[in-house]
């Protein structure tokens, strides 16, 4: 049936003011990342692909004088962060708390005789306890994420892959996300257009059918892209390798569900305690405390409003 010139009048007009309507995209398979930290060896490859692909600026270079970490922390033009986790000149007997583990397979190997009690001067980093944790670090993707729900423009939504996505268009820059993920990930551009910024798990390549730029970039396969259902099976059977070679201390983060109420479509194997990699062991969602905060703000609008019939009829 064609359309009449009033009617196409109409949704000019409607567009102009609305802007055109699309179709949503069909809905795809949930995808993510799962970052295994014992193959990261902190070569920011990651990094670099992640400025490159997106167009992000360099941060300035700083000397922080405490490591070699020249990023520091996830911002709204850092996407990507390799973390490095110095533990040098940490006591050997085991009394370091987190570390203890580590620490007693150093004690045993050298009761066997299997490495010196004294390092060489060129000692690798299993003869003594010293050591580096490195993590490369991005938005978690949350089933059920922070930063959504505290958005009051609509501006941060769920693509058809179940990512977390800003729509900058949409954003207003009021900073209600950067609250409310609990862990720093999403940040405003305080220099720029002053909007919300953070991984969008590269969504123009999804869409193309490509890998993020992070895990096409990653020479260790440390970074991993797929299914979130295929991923998360593959942490726990990497998981159950590490532990039968003796690595007693590496755990997942994020792949099961009692993170947020969903768990997280970017999940992590860890090999020490969530807080050593600065992530939170259980992260609050805010959305869990309305419900209880307005229940007792009707309480007390209630107490107030009777208090005030009394006060007015003592009157």
């Amino acid at each position: 049936m064609a359309i009449k010139p009033s009617q196409r009048s109409a949704q000019s007009v409607m567009g102009a003011l609305v802007g055109n309507r699309m179709p949503p995209a069909p809905q795809q398979a949930a995808m993510g990342f799962f970052t295994d930290t014992s193959l990261c060896i902190g070569c920011k490859a990651c990094e670099v692909a992640c400025k490159q692909w997106n167009q992000l600026p360099a941060a300035e270079a700083q000397w922080t004088g405490s490591s070699y970490d020249n990023t520091g922390q996830l911002s709204a033009t850092t996407w990507r962060h390799v973390q490095f986790i110095e533990h040098i000149g940490r006591r050997e007997n085991g009394s370091s708390g987190l570390y203890s583990g580590i620490d007693a397979h150093i004690a045993e190997a050298r009761s066997a005789g299997l490495i010196p009690f004294t390092p060489p001067g060129t000692a690798l980093p299993f003869f003594n306890t010293d050591r580096w944790l490195m993590q490369s670090d991005v938005c978690k993707h949350c089933a059920n994420a922070p930063c959504q729900e505290a958005c009051p423009t609509g501006a941060i939504i769920r693509t058809e892959f179940d990512t977390v996505y800003v729509q900058q268009d949409i954003c207003n820059g009021c900073g209600y996300c950067v609250v409310a993920c609990p862990f720093g990930v999403i940040a405003r551009d305080e220099r720029g257009d002053g909007r919300a910024h953070k991984c969008t798990l590269c969504y123009d390549r999804m869409k193309d059918g490509i890998e993020p730029a992070c895990a096409k970039a990653c020479p260790t396969a440390s970074i991993q892209f797929g299914e979130v259902e295929t991923l998360k099976a593959h942490a726990r059977e990497r998981l159950g390798f590490l532990h039968t070679r003796g690595v007693k201390e590496a755990r997942l983060y994020g792949v099961d569900d009692d993170i947020l109420d969903g768990g997280l479509n970017s999940s992590f194997l860890l090999l020490d305690e969530p807080e050593v990699y600065n992530l939170p062991a259980n992260p609050a969602r805010p959305a869990n405390n309305v419900a209880p905060a307005s229940l007792w703000t009707i309480l007390a609008a209630m107490i107030l409003g009777l208090f005030g019939i009394i006060f007015f009829r003592e009157d």
